[in-house]
């Protein structure tokens, strides 16, 4: 190797070195030669599909995706001794989503750069028409269909090739030439399926743009304050950013509160809502489990088949079979009446306590006919008579009696004086003011000046018990 090629080399090596970070150039440790990965910039709202008629059965046939990355081109390469003298570099240029075919006419490219840079250094050259020129060159655009080439058909260069002789490989359709003599042996695509490579670019595309919103500053609108993406997280549906800290304590106390329907995007009008994951990343473990478990309970309760044992020590989901009304709790064998929670009862009706009692009626008399019917089914018509009959006695007694002051038990006054006898608890009390009486002398009430009742008593005293 001569001194002039050795410098050129070293030089050329050290300034790409400087250029690139160390993701996008490696320069080999034993040879004179290294890795460069070029990410190629796509244009916006940029899709990929794969096609409903691929050879390959797919899951994913016949679906677009929206991305913003791409997966590098990978150049590696190896720097001859009499390099950039005389010799190219020695290459191969591999890639996930670009068939063997657009590879290989990217790689005849390379080698007409260095026909025409012959004599001087070229990688520089070679890393910025792939990264710039890549897509133009090949007439890739949006949507670009992804496809797996045969790697079967790979075959070396024909030496009866022209340096200088330009083949048309572009287009995501690619060239009706027969592959078998244009495929470069340097043209590598290194994925193994189609649906390996599917996933590996919706992957890449996602680390991608997570990279890139951890590097910008944002302005987080309940705090604001400016913060790194890294410091904050946005809302899946409508990417609206707010830093972790402010989304920390808004989470907390909602869930605290039980109000984990609602962890909602604090944009005033904005009905976007945290994923479970987002919510795990910022919340404690403890606060987490509560905020699963109020969550699984809450959609089991928008769910019609579904009811909980009601023993308190269980509480378990229990699936409800169609048209039956017998629950039984997988973990403690309760078998209960979905109805009205109590011990299964067959075909009778449901029993009904004094407090429900009040709520049934109610219930009926602001139902339809065929709610009526249901009701009337479920707790039979006696009971819903009984209901019925309790609430007009209940208005009655309202409207024409009253309570006696000291024992509470419900007076009627049919006719006679004010001076009422409780035949409950015997008390003497006036009808009118609803004050306790002497039992010495219960008419000095009334006929007291500064009593409000005086000269009131009325007739003679008649009165009964209800």
């Amino acid at each position: 190797m001569s001194s002039e090629d050795r410098e050129a080399q070293e030089d050329e090596l050290l300034a790409l070195a400087s250029i690139y970070d160390g993701d996008e150039f490696r320069k080999a440790e034993s040879v004179q030669g290294g890795e460069t990965r070029i990410y190629l910039d796509l244009p916006q709202n940029f899709k990929i599909f794969v096609s409903g008629n691929s050879n390959e059965c797919l899951q994913n046939s016949g679906f677009e995706y929206t991305i913003c990355f791409l997966p590098p081109l990978v150049l590696n390469f190896e720097l001859p001794p009499d390099y950039p003298s005389s010799s190219p570099p020695s290459f191969t240029l591999s890639g996930k989503w670009l068939s063997p075919t657009q590879l290989s006419a990217l790689c005849k490219h390379l080698d007409n750069l260095w026909e025409e840079h012959r004599g001087s250094v070229v990688l520089f050259a070679w890393m910025q028409f792939l990264k710039e020129e890549t897509l133009a060159y090949l007439n890739i655009v949006s949507p670009f269909e992804l496809k797996i080439g045969s790697q079967k058909k790979v075959q070396r260069r024909t030496a009866q090739a022209s340096p200088n002789t330009e083949l048309d490989f572009g287009g995501a359709a690619g060239s009706d030439v027969d592959q078998e003599e244009i495929v470069d042996e340097r043209a590598v695509q290194d994925v193994e399926s189609l649906s390996n490579l599917i996933q590996e670019i919706l992957d890449f595309d996602q680390a991608q743009q997570i990279k890139c919103f951890n590097s910008k500053l944002f302005l987080c609108n309940i705090c604001f304050c400016e913060k790194l993406g890294s410091e904050c997280m946005y809302f899946l549906e409508c990417r609206h950013v707010y830093c972790k800290a402010c989304l920390k304590d808004y989470f907390e106390i909602q869930i605290r509160d039980g109000q984990v329907q609602c962890l909602n995007c604090p944009e005033p009008k904005c009905s976007s809502v945290a994923t479970p994951g987002q919510v795990k990343e910022l919340v404690e473990a403890e606060l987490f489990a509560r905020y699963d478990r109020l969550l699984l309970q809450s959609t089991l309760d928008l769910m019609a088949d579904v009811v909980y044992c009601p023993r308190p020590c269980c509480q378990l989901p229990v699936m409800q079979e169609p048209g039956c009304t017998m629950g039984i709790c997988s973990s403690c064998n309760f078998a209960f009446c979905t109805l009205c929670r109590l011990t299964y009862h067959g075909v009778s009706p449901c029993k009904v306590t004094a407090e429900k009692l009040m709520d049934l009626r109610n219930e009926y008399l602001q139902a339809d006919e065929p709610n009526k019917r249901l009701l009337e089914q479920r707790y039979g018509k006696r009971v819903i008579q009984k209901a019925l009959e309790e609430l007009e006695s209940q208005e009655w007694l309202e409207k024409n009696s009253k309570n006696c002051p000291c024992c509470g038990t419900p007076i009627e006054k049919l006719d006679g004086c004010n001076k009422m006898t409780c035949t409950g608890c015997m008390q003497y009390f006036c009808w009118i003011c609803m004050g306790s009486l002497s039992r010495a002398n219960p008419y000095k009430h009334f006929n007291d000046p500064a009593s409000p009742c005086f000269n009131r008593s009325g007739p003679g005293e008649d009165n009964s018990m209800l």
